[in-house]
This record gives C-alpha cells, structure tokens and sequence, in this order.
C-alpha cells in the first residue's frame, strides 16, 4: 500500500525476490537499480509563481516525465521531497550556466532491496555491507513478513557510475566475502568462551552448554516455575511475571519456534554474564532453564516497569531531584559492570527497570559483551537512536559506547520524548555518524546538566567521561539543587509517582 503509485510493478519486483529468498542457495536475494528524485519546487515561490496548486502538481509530473530513471519505490516519503530540495539547491551551486539544465533535472542515485531469512541485526549488518561499498544511506524501509523474511530496501548515493551492472557484481562481491569470514554472525574480536563454543543448529539437543568456571549451581527445574501474567511479548520472546520458590520472579521465556544457533549463542552469552554480576543497580539473576524448548532467565521481579514506558506510556515527567537520582542509579551500575570488564551495548531507557522502593536497575543482558584482555570490538549492536557513532560505523569501540547511550538516555530523562522522534531509527543512524546529529538540550536545562550530556555523546569516545566521573558530576548537581544526601528523600519524591503507578495495575 505504500509503494509509489506510478511504480506498481515494483511490487512484482519484491515479490520475485522474496520467492528467491525461500532459497537457501539464492540468499540474501537482491536488485539493483538506478533511480532518481525529482527536484520539487521551491517552497518561497510566491503565488504569482505559481498560481494554482494544479500548476504545481502538473509541474512535477512534467519534472518526472523528464526523468530518465524512475523514482524509488517509496517515493512518496517526506523524507525523499526534502532530499530532493536539497538536490536543486545543490545542482543550482553547481551549475552556473543553462548547458547542462536537462541533466541537472534529477540526481542519480541506486535503490538496492535485499531479501533473506529474517533475524536479529540483520539491518545492521546489510548497513554494514553498503558501507563498505563506500554508499551512503537517503532512505531506508524495512518490512518483516509473517513467514519470518525480510525485505529491506535502500536508496543509496556514493556509487561511481550510473550504470549497475558493476554494482551488482560489487554486492555479489561483498556477500560472498561476508559468507566466507562468516561475518553474518556476531564478531569474534572480542570473545569469551560463550563466543568460541559450537551450538548445534538443532534446538532439541539436550541442552545448551553454558560455560563454567566453577560457579555455584543456577540450573532452574521448569516445574518449579508458576508463570503468572504475560508482562510483555517480542519477536523472539515473551515476559511473565511468576514465582520462584515463593519468589516474585520475572521469567522470560524464549519461543521455541524461533529458536536457532544465533539465538541459542546469545542466550548463553546473556546466563553467562548475568549469573556473575551482584550489585543494587543492576538486575539479580536468579537462574535459567537451559534444556530446549524450554529456554528461560528469571531475575527478581521490578514492580515499578521500565523507565521508557513511564516515560512514553504514561506520559510520566522526572522532577530534576529524582531525575538525578535516577541518573545516579545508573551510573553506579554501569560503574560497576565497566569495573568488570562488562559493555552493556544496548543501554536506553526500556533497559532501566524500578522495583517498589524507587531504585533504578539495569537489566537486559542480552547482546552484552566481556571483554577481552586483548582486540577490540567491531561488530555492531543496540538499538539505533541510542547507539554511539563507533558502534554504527563498525569502527572498534570500548566501553565509552555505554557512555554515549547514557548522554541520550539522559536526555530523554530530561525531555520525556524519544530521540530523534521525527526521524526513523536508520535515519538518525544516519544523521548521527554523517551529520554528527544529536538531540536538540532544552533551554531550561540545569548547566551542569547540559554540559555533561554534551560531554557523554562526544563524536571522539576518549572525549566521553567514564561512569566514575559522571557520577561525581551527578552529586555535584545534586548537592546544587538540595539533595544534600543521596537517597535521604527518595521514598518522598517517587512515592506519588509509584502510588500512580500502582493505581495502573503495575
């Protein structure tokens, strides 16, 4: 239903390469194309430019008539007008003369759609792929089918030639050398030994192996689980609240049927950091259930939901006190599991759960990472409007990731919106590494405050400070705006705050 009216057949096209995609030989399928926007007109033009709105209409139809490749298949994006206002503005620099008027009606550009299995990061990683091409990402939609493919289509600037049948053997290229070092999976310059293991593609072996270096028992018996209300529902998993011996517990529960060896990997990884981390701001784990189908982790149960949905579901606003504390909590988790070599990589705000007394945790370890004695780590995760430049251009990257997801995290604490809420996740991705885009501080923002979110989502990582230093800077603040002593006042502040929570049911 969106694809641009005038390129119906673009949906044969997409349709052609999701029947391909069911091939594993044919995987990923893709198509390339040159296509190109047409200049729209200028928006200070007057009326008697242009007197009628049908005058305006007919003049773009005529711009496209004259085109001489098609428009992207979601042409009618916003986001395509713009960059196709840009395109005049800049073609009016470039050319001085009216020689070549008929070539600068439009600006070259390639569309490339991928079609393949669906799963986790797998738009990181065809964003990845294009980089490497030395292409440049305008646009970008993404669609997941019931079925379980993907169709993710690109429209791309950087490449030398109009022409694609060099682009097309360039991708073909760059897909075959990805298949060959393997590169479709996590990366494996920083391992630990949930990294290095073999897990066997078929999800009814007898259980997955999870690492041991003598820890005390964790392996949770099912039967011992009473699951109550589901809390939450993703693609790969849902959220229960239950007990656990007579222990509030939060269970979440792998669905058997979109278990793979990815998956199983990264649920090993996650029971393999989690059962090694005890501190009051981060999530206490409590156990997992390792033999397929039944795959699970259950942690201590957060009355209080998650930061984001406070904030977005039911519009909840931090005063700067409790903003502050909340600030700190974090911090001094993420102080702590730096400490022990632990990236979180995907910190925001859905990550930071409150349990009945106001304390913020970190939790969701699930594409976290220990690092290494050695290497550094290249292979991209987290989630894009908070993710740090390094991690979205696969550049190496440490522990100051973290720190530049804090900077966004914090701001949205501060604004109580989403970042970038006008842009998709890949565009400010985009905006991010190219334009060195950042989320807009409010004027009434405490100083302190403000400078150090600017100091926290420095494009440099060895700009950022590390968690130790922020949180210094956070009691500086606090001790400015009378919390003279952390926590003295906290069940005062959020006490109106839970009781609203409460009387939603949470």
């Amino acid at each position: 239903m969106d694809v641009n009216v005038e390129r119906a057949e673009d949906v044969l096209t997409h349709r052609r390469l999701l029947e391909q995609a069911k091939d594993p030989a044919q995987r990923p399928a893709f198509a390339v194309r040159a296509v190109q926007v047409s200049p729209i007109l200028d928006g200070n033009q007057t009326d008697a430019d242009s007197n009628t709105a049908g005058e305006e209409v007919a003049s773009r139809l005529l711009n496209r008539q004259q085109s001489i490749h098609p428009p992207p298949a979601f042409g009618s994006s916003t986001n395509l007008e713009a960059l196709a206002l840009e395109v005049s503005k800049s073609q009016g620099q470039d050319h001085d003369s009216t020689s070549d008027n008929g070539r600068s009606l439009y600006r070259p550009m390639h569309e490339i759609t991928f079609s393949t299995i669906d799963k986790p990061k797998l738009l990181s990683e065809l964003t990845s792929l294009l980089g490497e091409l030395g292409l440049n990402i305008q646009e970008a939609h993404a669609f997941s089918t019931n079925d379980g493919y993907s169709l993710d289509v690109f429209v791309v600037v950087g490449w030398h030639d109009e022409e694609t049948e060099d682009l097309v053997e360039a991708v073909q290229r760059e897909i075959g050398r990805i298949e060959e070092t393997q590169a479709w999976s996590s990366s494996h310059s920083w391992s630990t030994p949930v990294e290095n293991m073999q897990v066997a593609e078929n999800s009814a072996a007898d259980r997955v192996e999870i690492p041991t270096d003598g820890a005390s028992e964790w392996e949770i018996d099912v039967k011992l689980l009473k699951f109550g209300n589901k809390v939450a529902s993703g693609s790969y998993g849902d959220l229960y609240r239950g007990t656990y011996c007579s222990q509030d517990v939060a269970i979440k529960v792998l669905k058997p049927e979109r278990i793979n060896a990815d998956m199983q990997r990264e649920f090993a990884q996650e029971v393999y950091i989690m059962r090694k981390v005890r501190h009051k701001n981060v999530v206490q784990f409590i156990g997992a259930c390792t033999k397929p189908p039944n795959l699970c982790i259950v942690t201590e149960y957060m009355s209080g939901g998650s930061v984001y949905d406070y904030l977005h579901k039911h519009k909840g606003v931090f005063k700067l006190p409790t903003l502050i504390g909340v600030a700190m909590d974090v911090s001094k988790g993420m102080s702590y599991l730096h400490q022990n070599n632990i990236i979180h990589r995907d910190l925001k705000t859905a990550n930071l759960l409150m349990d009945e007394n106001g304390t913020v945790k970190v939790a969701d370890f699930g594409v976290a990472r220990v690092k290494a004695q050695s290497g550094v780590m290249t292979a991209e995760t987290g989630t894009y409007r908070w993710m740090a430049p390094e991690v979205i251009e696969h550049k190496p990257y440490d522990h100051k990731a973290d720190v530049f997801s804090f900077g966004i995290l914090m701001w949205e604490l501060l604004t109580g919106k989403i970042p970038y809420e006008y842009l998709t996740p890949l565009q400010a991705a985009v905006g991010v590494v190219q334009k060195g885009l950042r989320p807009t501080i409010p004027k009434h923002a405490h100083a302190k405050l403000s400078e150090l979110l600017q100091k926290c989502w420095q494009q440099d990582p060895a700009q950022r400070p590390d968690f130790s230093e922020i949180l210094e800077t956070l009691q500086r603040i606090a001790e400015e705006v009378g919390d003279e002593h952390e926590g003295k006042h906290k069940d005062k502040i959020l006490g109106g705050f839970f009781s609203a929570l409460r009387g939603r049911g949470h």
